[in-house]
């Protein structure tokens, strides 16, 4: 094999070796150690790919969701990318749940801010894109920051609210939230000049849906 395909089949190995002992044990008592002797490699080789368990955690959610929902086509399928990790997260509940245990709701989601916040800043420049708008710099990171933050929470809730939130709701209210609003503003007809603190004038202008309501 290549070396690109022995690195792989290394750091795959070590994932479900880690996955595995998820199912049985906290994630913070899991060791280096406990990991290399089942994959039948040594500690530099460990190291070598990843700097601590931390970063085999996080590379083992990126290669089987993050990177996954990458590939979809986030203005047409937004709704199916939420879907997928709402899938992800029910089915492998075991580590998700380990994860949320051992490091807490805002460790977890550092893992995921660099890769949330890319995914959401592309819908946004796209959307540019497509409607002709121009936001200035400082108001795009504003605004992906923010529909980031609500998309990164609304997942990590999930974890612990499956059983109270009704799972299709929550999934339409995410996408009309992030779809309209968005629209709404690229759509102004100052959109390339307004300042971004002028910006949030216009919610108080957009039309109301009398159906939005939790039922």
């Amino acid at each position: 094999m290549k070396y690109d395909e022995v690195s792989m089949h290394t750091k795959r190995a070590l994932s479900e070796v880690l996955k595995q002992k998820m199912k049985r044990k906290p994630f913070q008592k899991i060791t280096v150690s406990e990991l290399v002797r089942e994959c039948g490699i040594n500690r530099k080789t460990f190291y070598y790919h990843f700097e601590e368990i931390y970063a085999l955690l996080k590379w083992t959610f990126e290669q089987e969701a993050i990177e996954v929902v990458k590939h979809f086509d986030l203005l047409v399928d937004y709704e199916e990318a939420i879907t997928f990790v709402m899938d992800y997260i029910e089915e492998n509940e075991y580590i998700i749940q380990c994860a949320y245990d051992s490091i807490g709701r805002e460790q977890l989601k550092q893992f995921f801010y660099a890769d949330f916040y890319e995914i959401i800043e592309s819908i946004v420049r796209r959307s540019e894109r497509i409607t002709g708008a121009r936001l200035n710099d400082d108001y795009r990171e504003f605004l992906s920051q923010t529909y980031m933050e609500g998309t990164a929470g609304m997942l990590i809730n999930w974890i612990t609210e499956r059983e109270h939130r009704d799972r299709e709701t929550v999934i339409r209210y995410t996408v009309y939230t992030i779809r309209e609003s968005l629209m709404g503003i690229l759509h102004r007809d100052d959109a390339a000049e307004c300042p971004a603190e002028e910006r949030a004038m216009f919610f108080d202008n957009r039309p109301q849906e009398t159906h939005i309501g939790l039922p």
